[in-house]
């Protein structure tokens, strides 16, 4: 869609408003850009590749914490929606008392750990993971918004491979890009 058609759509959504009594601003908040699949696929894909910078930033300098750290946080930034509002996050590692966080603080502890606030988190990211596959067994589309449920195939350097189900919730901001704003896995239930 090109930005002349895409304010062609904000002025009418906002001139139906008016004619229905509503403001602005709530008309064009309504007119946002349609997430694809395709993008859904790409901002997967980009996760994996940020988690494995972490890795890499970590390892190659050896075990340099502070590296790793600028390195999550540009990632963080990048990748999750934290300007759009709290973002629902529950990684594979957490447990009780912070299990579930919605700060960027609380993201990048569970990355990287060596946070005071966190003592429960490691830094899953500093582990050597080398690889990320993300294999979905659904995206549902909704607008600016798709919902996504699969695995995650994780391999580190020696190729030992860790498989965690994934669901995110993406959003396409008003500027076009892809967002999670809602990022939940486990690892797969293997009986009692």
């Amino acid at each position: 869609m090109t930005s002349t058609t895409r304010r062609s759509l904000i002025a009418s959504a906002v001139a139906l408003a008016a004619i229905a009594g509503a403001s602005a601003p709530a008309a064009a908040q309504q007119v946002l850009p349609r997430i694809s699949e395709a993008e859904v696929r790409a901002a997967a894909e980009a996760w994996g590749k940020g988690l494995v910078s972490i890795s890499v930033a970590y390892d190659e300098n050896e075990n340099n914490f502070e590296k790793a750290k600028v390195v999550a946080s540009d990632f963080i930034d990048k990748a999750y929606g934290y300007q759009l509002g709290p973002v629902l996050f529950k990684p594979t590692l957490t447990r009780e008392p912070q299990t579930f966080r919605t700060t960027k603080v609380g993201t990048l502890a569970y990355f990287v750990g060596h946070d005071k606030a966190y003592p429960y988190d490691d830094g899953f990211a500093l582990l050597p993971w080398r690889s990320v596959t993300y294999k979905p067994v659904g995206i549902q589309i909704n607008g600016s918004v798709a919902s996504t449920m699969g695995k995650l195939e994780l391999r580190d350097k020696n190729d030992t491979l860790t498989v965690v189900d994934k669901t995110w919730v993406f959003k396409k901001d008003d500027r076009g890009v892809v967002r999670i704003i809602v990022h939940h896995s486990s690892l797969p239930f293997v009986g009692y």
